[in-house]
C-alpha cells in the first residue's frame, strides 16, 4: 500500500471514530431525556436557578466588599494628606515663630547695645571733678568705696586738673591720657570737658586694671598706670 493510500486509510477511519463518539453521546443525552421525569427537569432547573443567583449574590457581595476597600483607602490616603499638611503648617508656623522671636531678641539687644551706648554720654553729672567721678562708678559697677582710690591715683597724676599736662610725655588731662587726643573716643570736647576726661579714665581702668583700687596698687608700685 502506498504511503498516500495509507494516510487516507486512516484519516477515514479516524473520522468514523468520531462520528461514532457523537452518535453516542447524542443517544445517551436522548435517552436521558426521555428517562427523566417532567418533576426532575423542574428541579434541576430550580437548582440551575438557585445556583445563578447565589453565584450573582456572591458577585454583588464582591463588589460591595471591594467598593468598601477603595473607600477605605481613599479614606486612609486622605487622613495621611491632611496629616503631612497639618505637619507642613506647624513647621511653618514654627519656623515664623522662631524668626520672629529671634528678629525682635536681635531687635533688643540692638537697642539694649544702643541704650547702653547712649547712656554715658547722656549722664553729664556736675560739680567738681572728683564729684563727677565719684557719681560715675556705678555706670562701670563699682561701688561708691572705689572713691578712696581713685581720688589719691588722679591726685598723683593730674591734681584733678583738666588741663593738666605732661611736658615729657606729652600726657594730658585728669586721668593724663597719653596722649590725650585718645580722650575724643569718650567726646569732641575732651580737651576741656571734666566729665568727658572722666569717663574716658574710668572706661581705662576698667579695661586695663579692672577697678580704681587695682590701677592705684600698680601705680604705687610702678609709678605709673
Amino acid at each position: 500500500m502506498s504511503r498516500h493510500k495509507y494516510v487516507k486509510s486512516k484519516r477515514l477511519k479516524l473520522t468514523g471514530m468520531v462520528m461514532a463518539g457523537a452518535f453516542a453521546v447524542a443517544s445517551t443525552a436522548t435517552a436521558t431525556a426521555i428517562a427523566w421525569p417532567s418533576g426532575g427537569a423542574q428541579a434541576s432547573q430550580a437548582s440551575l436557578t438557585a445556583f445563578t443567583q447565589s453565584q450573582a449574590a456572591l458577585a454583588a457581595q464582591q463588589s460591595r466588599y471591594q467598593a468598601a476597600l477603595r473607600a477605605e483607602q481613599a479614606t486612609k490616603a486622605a487622613q495621611a494628606a491632611q496629616a503631612a499638611a497639618n505637619a507642613k503648617a506647624a513647621a511653618a508656623k514654627a519656623a515664623a515663630q522662631a524668626a520672629k522671636a529671634a528678629a525682635q531678641a536681635q531687635k533688643t539687644q540692638k537697642a539694649q547695645k544702643t541704650q547702653k551706648a547712649q547712656a554715658p554720654a547722656s549722664a553729664q553729672p556736675s560739680g567738681t571733678p572728683q564729684q563727677i567721678a565719684a557719681a560715675m562708678l556705678s555706670q562701670f559697677g563699682w561701688p561708691s568705696s572705689q572713691m578712696s582710690s581713685l581720688q589719691p591715683l588722679w591726685q598723683q597724676e593730674s591734681r584733678w586738673q583738666v588741663t593738666a599736662s605732661n611736658p615729657g610725655s606729652g600726657a594730658y588731662g585728669i586721668p593724663q591720657a597719653l596722649p590725650g587726643s585718645k580722650m575724643a573716643s569718650a567726646g569732641p570736647d575732651w580737651q576741656h570737658n571734666a566729665a568727658t576726661q572722666i569717663r574716658w579714665g574710668l572706661q581705662y581702668i576698667k579695661q586695663i586694671y579692672g577697678s580704681p583700687s587695682a590701677a592705684l596698687a600698680h601705680e604705687n608700685a610702678d609709678g605709673w598706670y
